[in-house]
C-alpha cells in the first residue's frame, strides 16, 4: 500500500498545479478550482489500480475534472456556500502570463468566465490543454461536430464580450 501511496503522491506533485490551472480557467475561482481538483484526484486515488500509464492518468483526471465542473454548474442547490471570506489569506495562482498586461489578462479571464459552461469547457480543452477535436469529444462524451460547434459558439461569445469591453474603453 505504501508504494501505491508514493506513486500517487509523486503523480499529484507532478500534475496537480497544471490541473489546478485548467480548473481555474473552467470556473474562474481559485477556491472552487482547488475543490474541483481535489475531487478529481480523490476519484483517481480510488481508481488508481485500474488506471495505468501517465497518459491514461492525465486523461482520467482531466475527464473527471471537466465532468465535476459541469456537474458543479448544473446542480447549484447541492453545494454548500461560504457565508464569509477571509480576505487576509493570500493564495498565488500558478498560471503566469507571458505576454500582455495584467489588466488584459483579467479582462480575458472575466470574459471567459461569462461564456456558458459547456462552451468554456470546450475552449479550455481545445485551446489551453491543446487537445484535438476528437480527444475533446471523447472526454466530453459528444461528437466532434458538437465540439466544433461549441468551440465556434464559445469563441463568438468570447469575442463579443471582449469587443463590448473594448468599446466601453
Amino acid at each position: 500500500m505504501a508504494a501505491h501511496d508514493d506513486e500517487f503522491t509523486r503523480y499529484y506533485a507532478a500534475r496537480g498545479a497544471a490541473m489546478r490551472s485548467t480548473a481555474y480557467l473552467l470556473c474562474g475561482d481559485w477556491h472552487t478550482a482547488e475543490d474541483l481538483v481535489q475531487t478529481a484526484f480523490i476519484k483517481l486515488y480510488r481508481a488508481w489500480d485500474r488506471v495505468n500509464g501517465h497518459d491514461r492518468m492525465d486523461g482520467y483526471v482531466r475527464r473527471t475534472l471537466v465532468r465535476t465542473y459541469l456537474d458543479h454548474r448544473r446542480r447549484p442547490w447541492r453545494r454548500e456556500s461560504a457565508v464569509s471570506f477571509d480576505q487576509s489569506v493570500a493564495w498565488e495562482p500558478t498560471v503566469t502570463a507571458t505576454e500582455g498586461s495584467t489588466e488584459e489578462r483579467m479582462v480575458l479571464l472575466r470574459a471567459l468566465a461569462a461564456v456558458p459552461p459547456r462552451q468554456r469547457a470546450v475552449l479550455v480543452l481545445r485551446y489551453w490543454e491543446d487537445m484535438s477535436e476528437a480527444d475533446t469529444a471523447e472526454l466530453l462524451g459528444c461528437s466532434p461536430g458538437t465540439v466544433k460547434s461549441q468551440a465556434a459558439r464559445g469563441l463568438a461569445n468570447l469575442r463579443a464580450r471582449l469587443s463590448h469591453v473594448e468599446a466601453s474603453r
